[in-house]
């Protein structure tokens, strides 16, 4: 088949929509599939464009197979990953992809397309292109933006304006071919906004679970950090923004400041990094580290390096974005504590395979208490890591999750399979 994807992050973004893009798009094309992907110039999770890309304008490449046709947008400094910073993103890329999609309104050159979400805008074109010649569209949620904004007080309007970005919403996801999405609840969510339900695809997030296995948490890496064997790691790796609520790590860390085998260990870029630093200073938390983003061969290493990992959202994003680091720290066979309410998939996901403590979101007490506890007690760490590796041995391979996307779109456009 020819199929487009078209959507705002790509590699070489490590992190994030970006990675589980890129990582599809080159299992299709190793299948023998010509794949297109029509994206902006690479600037996630650090809010800035990455170096090689600066200046360039439109470019039309090749990685892995795959044809990627980028294309430059605003990207705003003074309030790098606020509200305003991503709507002025998000419409220039929507603006700018025009040059490409000019050629492909003319005339059909692919077989579907795959829309993916957020941002909204992204349905815009592929629908127009539907509309013309027939093609048929996914329409791909890796959360549900609008919700997440209103919710997360990121987006304060008027009811009559929310209303309206709803009805904008359920105008494209009606007209959609097929609407996917990464979780269970989700799924529900998007069936209460009234998409059938036999249009709805479940692509959960996969892991690569021969690449990320479980490793000896003493490895170079910890000693490179300047970690010893005698140091609980409790980590975070991921990004740091409003859906996070990473306050509470600095709290718990505060909490916990007379345990001096405890080591907070925070990786990663975003919009909340720096003010994030300048708490820790200010209390004086010696006992908190941050690190930069570290390369994708090294991340099996981090994870190892990790005997806590931690899986922070707040109350109000649950079930409106699904963290996706989740899917590593399983493959990793390491425990997590996660701030989740029961009832929502995150808390599911964990529960139902022992693989991690929940807390309440916010609650740093009991976050601190869940540290605690597992710090003390490395047998129960290890029951739960085994209980996580077993976890994405059974629903988390990213081959047998791709191969069940590639048999429905080969359905889809009635190709032979």
């Amino acid at each position: 088949m020819k199929l487009l994807i078209f959507g705002t992050n790509y590699a070489p973004e490590p992190t994030g929509t970006g990675k589980y893009t890129s990582e599809l798009a080159a299992w299709l094309a190793g299948r023998g599939h010509a794949v297109e992907v029509l994206t902006a110039v690479p600037h996630y999770p650090a809010w800035s464009v990455n170096e090689a890309y600066r200046g360039r304008g439109f470019i039309r490449e090749e990685i892995d197979k795959v044809q990627v046709l980028r294309t430059p947008l605003l990207l705003p400094k003074i309030s790098a990953g606020s509200l305003g910073s991503r709507i002025v993103l998000e419409s220039s890329f929507n603006a700018a992809a025009l040059r490409w999609w000019v050629p492909f309104l003319a005339r059909r050159q692919h077989d579907a397309v795959l829309a993916i979400c957020p941002p909204l805008q992204t349905a815009l074109w592929p629908w127009l292109y539907q509309s013309l010649h027939r093609v048929p569209w996914i329409f791909h949620l890796q959360d549900l933006q609008i919700d997440a904004a209103l919710q997360l007080h990121m987006l304060p309007l008027p009811k009559l304006l929310e209303r309206r970005l709803f009805a904008i919403e359920r105008f494209f996801l009606r007209r959609s071919t097929r609407v996917s999405t990464i979780t269970g609840r989700m799924r529900e969510r998007l069936i209460e906004k009234g998409v059938a339900a036999d249009n709805l695809w479940l692509l959960p997030n996969w892991a690569d679970i021969d690449f990320v296995h479980p490793q000896p948490r003493l490895n170079p890496l910890r000693e490179r950090l300047g970690f010893g064997g005698s140091d609980i790691v409790v980590l975070y790796s991921g990004s740091m923004g409003e859906k996070q609520g990473l306050d509470i790590v600095l709290d718990a860390a505060g909490r916990l400041a007379h345990n001096h085998r405890l080591r907070f260990v925070l990786v990663g870029e975003g919009p909340a990094r720096t003010d994030l630093e300048e708490r820790a200073k200010r209390a004086g938390l010696s006992n908190v580290y941050f690190f930069d983003l570290f390369a994708w061969d090294e991340v099996p290493s981090l994870l190892a390096t990790g005997d806590i990992h931690l899986v922070v959202q707040k109350r109000e994003a649950a079930d409106l974005v699904m963290p996706s680091k989740l899917t590593n720290i399983l493959a990793a066979g390491r425990v997590s504590i996660a701030t989740a309410d029961p009832d929502t998939e995150l808390h599911r996901v964990l529960n139902d395979h022992r693989a991690g403590i929940l807390v309440p979101p916010g609650d740093s007490e009991q976050l601190a208490g869940a540290i605690e506890r597992l710090a003390e007690d490395p047998n129960l760490r290890a029951e739960y890591g085994a209980n996580a590796r077993r976890c994405a041995e059974q629903q988390l391979d990213k081959g047998a999750i791709l191969e069940r996307l590639e048999s429905r779109l080969l359905s889809l456009i009635g190709s032979p399979q």
